[in-house]
């Protein structure tokens, strides 16, 4: 991942999941925002890092220069991942999904910049009792 902007620029990282459905992609209530993705990426206890960051090969670098200083690249270890939610009381669970992941750029004045960032991964689900 390379991202070129300023280091005074605060990073706001979200995700969220959507379904298939009759040919269509419907947002669905599991979404996570972190309005500074700097200052959060390596706390153990959340999403980020338990399911994403913990891979990250650099991460000295990174936890240096964040992902906002230019020309840093974050290189992670090949990891597979598994998403899992306990007690989720939808009756129709199976298909396809997707988790649109989006980091924008904000300037000093809350301002939003151009430079953004979108990457999408798609799978399935079942329901495992």
């Amino acid at each position: 991942v390379r991202l070129s902007v300023c280091p005074s620029v605060r990073l706001s990282a979200r995700f969220h999941v959507m379904k298939f459905n009759r040919g269509t992609w419907e947002p669905t209530i599991y979404s996570i925002l972190s309005p500074d993705f700097c200052a959060i990426m390596f706390n153990e206890n959340i999403y980020w890092f338990t399911n994403w960051n913990k891979n990250i090969a650099n991460r000295a670098e990174i936890e240096e220069k964040c992902i906002n200083t230019k020309d840093t690249v974050i290189t992670y270890n090949p990891f597979l991942m598994s998403m899992e939610l306990d007690n989720v009381r939808i009756p129709n669970v199976h298909g396809r999904y997707k988790v649109v992941f989006t980091f924008e750029a904000f300037d000093e004045n809350n301002e939003r910049r151009p430079t953004s960032l979108c990457f999408e991964i798609s799978g399935q689900s079942e329901k495992i009792n």
